[in-house]
């Protein structure tokens, strides 16, 4: 398999705004904060805002910007039940729309949350990236989208990752159908808050969303905690896996976590 890396504009990406970087000065006016001035956008219904990414910083894509919420400090994690559902449905519909296009490869929908994502913006966001000629999945398989169940009907399944992307801990939520989305988005916000709370005692203030198409129609959210990653991925792209024991004792409190917290029955 060849390694064909993603080109990255460091002329464009130079003159982005940026929230964490010490090495330049704070953002004074937050650009997703600032609603009034913001263009090329796509589709929008309230809070929501799906848009071109001004500073469109990898070549042969096309990137957008999903804004989540007014809230400068608003995460998945402290949103309403409400407002993750109604987000979680017009995210997904814009990146629907968007894979459906035929001039892209893949498209790829992911956030970035806290200072160690990746993400240059505090304020709340996703982004949704149409490759017109990189296949955005090629280094992954089923596999990692399995792992020790904890949740399972006929619509939504959630997982510890048996088979990570990346390692150690990473939760699959799987909407097997996209017939209960309100389910899922649960999951998806529970997800948010066991890991920055509860997961290894709130030691993680990072995470990763990611959003991948299944063979079988259906989508899984994957979420990976961010921290230095290990050399064995940063070397040579293996991952690592928690033990079994361990695994199993993180789904049960998972599980335990949304049900305690949603006042949820899933029998």
């Amino acid at each position: 398999m060849n390694n064909d890396p993603i080109v990255f504009e460091l002329s464009i990406a130079k003159n982005k705004p940026h929230s964490y970087r010490k090495d330049k000065p704070k953002v004074k006016v937050c650009p997703f904060c600032d609603t009034e001035h913001l263009t090329d956008i796509y589709r929008q219904d309230g809070e929501f805002i799906w848009l071109h990414n001004k500073f469109p910083t990898l070549r042969d894509t096309t990137q957008t910007v999903l804004i989540e919420s007014h809230d400068h400090l608003g995460d998945i994690s402290t949103y309403s039940k409400e407002h993750n559902r109604k987000l979680m449905r017009f995210a997904l519909d814009a990146y629907l729309e968007m894979a459906k296009d035929k001039q892209y490869r893949s498209v790829v929908w992911y956030k970035n949350y806290g200072p160690h994502s990746g993400g240059s913006l505090i304020h709340p966001h996703m982004q949704i990236v149409g490759f017109k000629k990189e296949d955005a999945y090629k280094y992954l398989h089923q596999n990692n989208f399995e792992g020790h169940s904890l949740f399972k009907n006929d619509q939504v399944e959630v997982n510890i990752a048996t088979h990570p992307v990346q390692g150690y801990t990473e939760i699959n939520i799987n909407a097997l159908e996209l017939s209960d989305l309100d389910l899922w988005a649960d999951w998806i916000q529970a997800g948010a808050e066991y890991l920055l709370n509860v997961m290894y005692n709130g030691r993680f203030k990072s995470y990763n969303l990611f959003f991948y198409p299944r063979a079988d129609g259906g989508i899984c959210a994957k979420y990976i905690t961010r921290y230095d990653a290990p050399p064995y991925f940063v070397g040579y792209k293996l991952s690592q896996v928690n033990d079994d024991e361990a695994l199993v004792k993180e789904a049960k409190r998972f599980r335990e976590f949304f049900e305690q917290n949603k006042k949820t029955s899933l029998s």
